[in-house]
């Protein structure tokens, strides 16, 4: 039987197929909807996790059990995961173990476009690249049996495109690979520093890859296709597609296994072409190995390394002729033309409230990953750095401690619930532990709202919606040891300027917690309305950056279609023009 898949479809049912047992991850595009997918199949264990490094350690203790497990992550996550995926690298495995990264060339969701591939080698591990959905659920499979083989974790490397383009997959039938049950081994799971255990793995992992090299020389999926042989292409992943698109007559070595990196087959390739290239998406990975072998190759100096690759691109850069998509004109409504829409909190937004706050207290605020970056953006003006997941804390901590009184009163941390579980907790205790200052607001809506509104340890609810131990962030904070502990509700404007005016000021750690649940899960509240008679055009209200509230003939207006009635312009309004 056939199906339409996206890769991260096909994920899953490679999982499902291969037998896995346990699936952990924490969402992030564009990994996101492979444990969504895997959740729909009842044999297999899945959940969220609060972040890549844990989501990692429970598949691993899976692992050690003899089941077959995935851990899946967008590319930074590999970040947070990368200590025990190169621990695991020397423990090596039990059951099968896949690690998936999904790439984001382009950071279309993301605050970088690091090319995972370098992990792999990094951590001298094998990888897989597919090219469509296919593949992404074969290799899936074929990774747990070379895990196996060569006792070792495999990486999954996937990219936007793969992740959510839709293609045509053979399904199979799932084969059963019921865990072996825990047996103690010491000299292979407990590497402590100094001791032969540690020592003796590395040289293990070396004659692995040995063994891996000559592996992946014979590896059925990287294979040649012969065609005019004055021109020959080497690439992998979605670059395969598009490359095939754009010189069809050309000979290409599709490497599917990408390392360790087969160089007795891309030396007979290159002796039987012409001309060589290399067309990769992201860094010179294949690039730079090949021209290490002594191999004459172009690659970016044709391909670029910044951006997502497509045809288009290919074709700009060989010099090719670029045929432009004939644009639809838009007709919906009678509107011929559509303003160009800048990103803003959506309309009832509780973090709106928060971050008009900073701004009139004009705090400097330290964020983090989330949708509340968007704060950022004018009218509000209310952010003034995000680095990574989790860093909120202890980049304000470390103002703190640069500047002492020269900022005390002027700056706040702002996270987010689900990053304060995800990696918000260990800072929040350093902060405690080191007499530290801070002040630190949870923007609390209640969900995981970026990614699609998965449940975290603070909803009370599972990732498959069974209700379960609600971790409220209140007694995390207590338990850390703040002891200025405080709940505001961010529609509140008055309420919530007074606790933080009040908190800021304190030379001790404060913990705000701005609890509000996120407007796109609750129902609205009836649209508001502007008194024409009483409006002065002040625009006070247009100060919220609420894309529900536009100025027309010098008053300020309110979409019914967009307004959820939230509140937080009527309190702004001094002439009481909003009911």
């Amino acid at each position: 039987m056939k199906a339409l898949l996206s890769g991260n479809e096909a994920v899953a049912r490679g999982a499902w197929e291969g037998g896995c047992r346990v699936a952990c991850a924490y969402p992030g595009t564009p990994s996101t909807e492979i444990l969504e997918n895997i959740a729909k199949y009842n044999e297999i264990y899945s959940e969220w996790s609060t972040n890549e490094k844990v989501a990692f350690d429970v598949a691993s203790g899976a692992c050690f059990a003899g089941a077959r497990v995935l851990v899946a992550m967008k590319h930074v996550g590999l970040n947070v995961a990368a200590d025990p995926f190169f621990s695991m690298s020397y423990l090596g495995v039990t059951g099968g173990f896949i690690v998936v990264s999904a790439d984001d060339p382009g950071m279309w969701s993301s605050q970088n476009e690091q090319d995972n591939r370098w992990y792999a080698k990094m951590a001298k591990v094998p990888m897989l690249e597919p090219s469509d959905s296919q593949e992404a659920k074969e290799f899936v499979k074929v990774g747990f049996d070379i895990s196996e083989k060569f006792d070792t974790p495999v990486l999954l490397r996937l990219t936007t495109r793969i992740c959510h383009s839709k293609t045509v997959v053979e399904l199979a039938d799932r084969v059963e690979y019921p865990p072996a049950g825990y047996v103690p081994n010491i000299q292979k799971r407990m590497v402590l520093p100094g001791t032969s255990n540690a020592m003796m793995r590395h040289p293990i992992v070396e004659r692995r890859l040995l063994e891996l090299k000559k592996y992946s020389e014979k590896f059925n999926s990287n294979r040649i296709e012969y065609g005019n042989r004055s021109l020959g292409i080497i690439t992998s992943g979605i670059a395969y597609q598009y490359a095939k698109e754009v010189f069809h007559k050309a000979s290409f070595l599709k490497l599917s296994m990408t390392y360790p990196i087969p160089d007795n087959l891309i030396k007979k390739f290159a002796s039987q072409v012409d001309k060589l290239y290399v067309i990769e998406e992201g860094d010179p990975f294949l690039e730079t190995h090949i021209k290490a072998l002594g191999i004459a190759v172009i690659g970016k100096e044709k391909v670029p390394v910044c951006g997502e690759l497509d045809q288009s691109v290919l074709k700009e850069n060989f010099g090719l002729e670029v045929v432009p998509l004939k644009k639809k004109k838009i007709t919906a409504g009678g509107i011929t033309k559509i303003p160009a829409r800048p990103p803003v909190l959506c309309p009832g937004c509780p973090h709106r409230g928060v971050f008009y706050t900073i701004n009139r207290l004009k705090l400097y605020a330290i964020g983090d990953i989330g949708c509340y970056t968007l704060g950022t953006l004018p009218p509000l003006n209310a952010m003034d750095s995000y680095v990574c997941m989790g860093a909120s804390i202890g980049n304000v901590h470390g103002l703190d401690v640069a500047l002492r009184n020269k900022i005390l009163g002027k700056v706040v941390a702002v996270i987010g619930d689900s990053t304060f579980f995800h990696a918000g907790i260990p800072a929040l205790i350093d902060v405690v532990y080191n007499k530290g200052v801070s002040t630190i607001i949870v923007l609390d809506n209640l969900t995981t709202a970026m990614t699609g509104h998965q449940n975290h340890p603070g909803t009370g609810l599972t990732f498959k919606g069974e209700k379960t131990k609600e971790i409220l962030i209140e007694d995390v904070g207590k338990a850390c040891g703040v002891n200025r502990v405080y709940i505001v509700d961010p529609y509140d404007l008055k309420a919530t300027m007074e606790v933080i005016k009040r908190e800021v000021k304190f030379s001790e750690p404060s913990l705000i917690i701005a609890r509000r649940a996120c407007a796109l899960m609750v129902k609205s509240e009836s649209p508001l309305k502007v008194n024409l008679d009483k409006c002065t055009g002040c625009k006070l209200c247009v100060g919220l950056g609420c894309p529900a509230i536009t100025m027309h003939d010098k008053k300020a207006w309110i979409d019914p279609m967009l307004c959820n009635g939230c509140g937080m312009c009527k309190q702004v309004c001094v002439k009481k023009a909003i009911t």
